[in-house]
């Protein structure tokens, strides 16, 4: 089997093929962008009211109907405090609290390494269909006797585009990808501080 003569047949092919799968990937990364979206905002709840709610149901030591008010809730920090609610003292509570918090964070990242990966390897696949566009530009510069043409011009432009759609395509998937990322470490953040509440509690019990 002849490498070369396999390689020049797949730059043969042009850099459309290269925009197509580019396309697609940005379909793929829409996607999982949309979903992560509307799970983050689905785990969603007013964090300092249910904090100042928590506060006040702990401080008269009533934890039943403390537990009750996180299990109302849908967030992800209510979760995490209900897990150390559980507990039977502060140092159990803090282990499910680090539990809790490690699996949150593994849910909430779901599909995420998909968008950091396209973020960081599409402009990779812009370019090569850009080698690829201009690989064919020359074999079909030689064919021409290094005669310029129109359809050679042609070539070369659709060699640079796949470039920029890489670009085009990594852009956006970087930005949600980091977007993301910030919003999970804020709720977890907020998770830990209405976990302390608990912990305070707990504490004063013990």
């Amino acid at each position: 089997m002849d490498i070369v003569r396999t390689l020049n047949g797949i730059t043969q092919l042009g850099a459309t093929w290269v925009l197509w799968f580019l396309v697609g990937l940005s379909v793929v990364g829409l996607a999982v962008a949309i979903e992560r979206a509307v799970a983050l905002l689905g785990s969603r709840d007013d964090i300092g009211r249910l904090g100042a709610d928590l506060a006040k149901l702990l401080a008269r030591g009533d934890a039943e109907k403390a537990r009750h008010r996180l299990e109302e809730s849908p967030s992800i920090e209510a979760r995490i405090a209900a897990a150390a609610l559980a507990s039977a003292d502060a140092k159990a509570a803090e282990q499910r609290i680090a539990k809790e918090s490690t699996l949150m964070r593994m849910d909430l990242e779901k599909r995420l390494t998909f968008l950091g990966t396209l973020g960081n390897n599409a402009p990779f696949v812009g370019l090569l269909g850009t080698v690829i566009g201009i690989v064919r530009a020359f074999h079909a510069l030689g064919a021409a006797g290094g005669q310029v043409s129109a359809g050679l011009m042609a070539e070369i432009g659709e060699a640079l585009v796949a470039t920029a759609f890489g670009l085009i395509v990594a852009l956006p998937a970087v930005a949600s990808f980091n977007f993301f990322q910030r919003v999970i470490r804020a709720r977890l953040a907020g998770a830990d501080a209405l976990s302390r509440e608990v912990i305070v509690y707990l504490e004063s019990r013990g």
